[in-house]
């Protein structure tokens, strides 16, 4: 059976402790996977070398960058021991994951955008600064004079199983010279672990690159011991970390399509686009919309996305028009289920999905289960209102458009679709709002040259204020 090991400073080690991860089909061993103790990762990120990035400048690690990506998409790399290409590794992540093959594909070419466009994004991170300065630690940027440290001698994600277009977020770290610990999602070794070959294949110092597979423990250990890190899951596990301010938090979205009074008068027109926000990818982002709101047509709104999204299956991965996951963990999508039947018990909302549909929510096969999507019509102040799930879902909700900037709370990506200016600069004011589109984009449609949810490059570098007194201010070039 494939191993798949720990990467101590980029070199693979086995553990006596192991977990078997499983095909989310068939139940049969796909893998082996070594655990790593709360102690050896601890003891490794001490003896981490937090320099190991910064011999090369930042033009070299964008070229790597650059490399990795058509390694990613297109070659093949060591995974345990064994030759993996890319058929391989969208055949091993759908596996373990119940991802459909296209998803699969879809969150990869996102991966490959990333690495291969990552000089835009750390443009639009860095606010486009001349990032030579990096390299100096000092510089003229068009008369200004700048100073950025990096605060970050390591970085640490805990990453999710849901979706590998998360990847996207804790890449750039690399290019900013910054090595990276990372625990990958029980499931989903593959993701995380493809990129780290990719890399080394490209060039980076595999010493740059620590893989810990690991426990709840590990995990807190990890966001313990390194300086800035990144964390993925839901409400339960961010909140533990929301006051320590070098954890980058990335739980609930709570998305939204948000239209405006005459937006909502011809709601028929962005039908295409609420469905495309809450469906897209299996629903399974948090960038997918998990309500829409509107002043006026609630009920015709829900009754044409239910119409718009009856017709989505239950179907194996491989198949071509699969647009739902399977759960690896059946009794997953059995939590998430009676959980929205537990909210339908309160007056003042209905599934409108179910009733077009005529079929239950929860599909079950064997030990295959899946949810399909699910449109609730419901009141602003019901429960159902504010819930997330990892499958297509949303609630319509419709409130008076003067109230809707502060009805709708916390908010990673708001579609705002409206002309009205008074409306649209409301949103614009409302500061629960991470991410604003205005028109009709959807909420899954990110712009690469600006980060959403945080600044990556804000959590690993400082900006400190600088002056120096050289005889010609060509010296600063030559000055080490």
């Amino acid at each position: 059976m494939l191993h798949i090991p720990i990467l101590r400073h980029g070199q693979p080690y086995e553990s006596v402790d192991k977990v078997e991860i499983v095909h989310h089909a068939t139940g049969e061993p796909v893998a082996q996977v070594s655990q790593a103790n709360a102690g050896l990762i601890a003891r490794d990120i001490k003896r981490m070398d937090h320099d190991v990035l910064e011999s090369f400048k930042v033009k070299e690690l964008i070229a790597m960058c650059r490399r990795a990506a058509d390694v990613f998409l297109n070659g093949t790399v060591d995974i345990g021991g064994e030759p993996q290409d890319f058929d391989g590794y969208v055949k091993a992540l759908s596996s373990t994951t119940g991802m459909p093959y296209a998803y699969c594909r879809t969150n990869a070419r996102k991966i490959h955008r990333t690495l291969d466009e990552i000089d835009v994004i750390l443009a639009g991170l860095t606010r486009g600064f001349d990032l030579s300065i990096l390299d100096r630690g000092f510089g003229d940027d068009e008369g200004r004079m700048l100073s950025w440290y990096r605060e970050a001698r390591t970085f640490g994600a805990i990453l999710p199983s849901n979706s590998p277009g998360v990847h996207s977020l804790w890449m750039p770290a690399v290019a900013l010279k910054t090595p990276v610990v990372l625990k990958p999602g029980r499931e989903e070794p593959w993701s995380p672990l493809r990129i780290i070959q990719s890399f080394i294949a490209a060039g980076f110092p595999a010493a740059a690159f620590g893989f810990y597979p690991t426990s709840h423990g590990g995990s807190s250990t990890i966001l313990t011991e390194v300086d800035r890190a990144m964390l993925f899951g839901d409400a339960s596990t961010t909140k533990a970390w929301a006051h320590d301010s070098r954890v980058e938090l990335h739980g609930p979205g709570w998305s939204k399509v948000i239209l405006g009074e005459d937006a909502a008068d011809e709601w028929e027109k962005y039908v295409d686009l609420m469905a495309a926000s809450i469906a897209a990818n299996g629903g399974r982002s948090c960038i997918n919309a998990s309500a829409v709101y509107t002043p006026k047509n609630a009920d015709k709104i829900a009754e044409a996305l239910a119409q718009k999204l009856k017709t989505v299956a239950a179907l194996p991965a491989e198949d071509p028009n699969a647009q739902v996951a399977a759960f690896a963990n059946p009794a997953m999508a059995e939590r998430m289920n009676a959980a929205v039947d537990a909210g339908l018990a309160v007056a003042g909302a209905e599934d409108v999905t179910q009733r077009v549909r005529g079929t239950p929510r929860l599909v079950k096969q064997g030990r295959l289960a899946w949810l399909l999507p699910t449109i609730i019509r419901c009141d602003r102040d019901h429960p159902l209102a504010t819930r997330e799930y990892l499958f297509p879902y949303a609630a319509v909700v419709e409130c008076p458009a003067a109230e809707i900037p502060d009805a709708i709370g916390q908010t990673l990506v708001g579609t705002v679709v409206s002309k009205d200016r008074k409306f649209v600069r409301a949103c614009m004011a409302a500061g629960h709002i991470d991410r604003l589109n205005v028109g009709p984009i959807e909420t899954f449609k990110l712009s690469w040259d600006q980060p959403h949810e945080g600044n990556l490059f804000n959590l690993l570098y400082r900006q400190r204020a600088f002056q120096i007194d050289v005889p010609e201010p060509e010296a600063m070039v030559a000055f080490p």
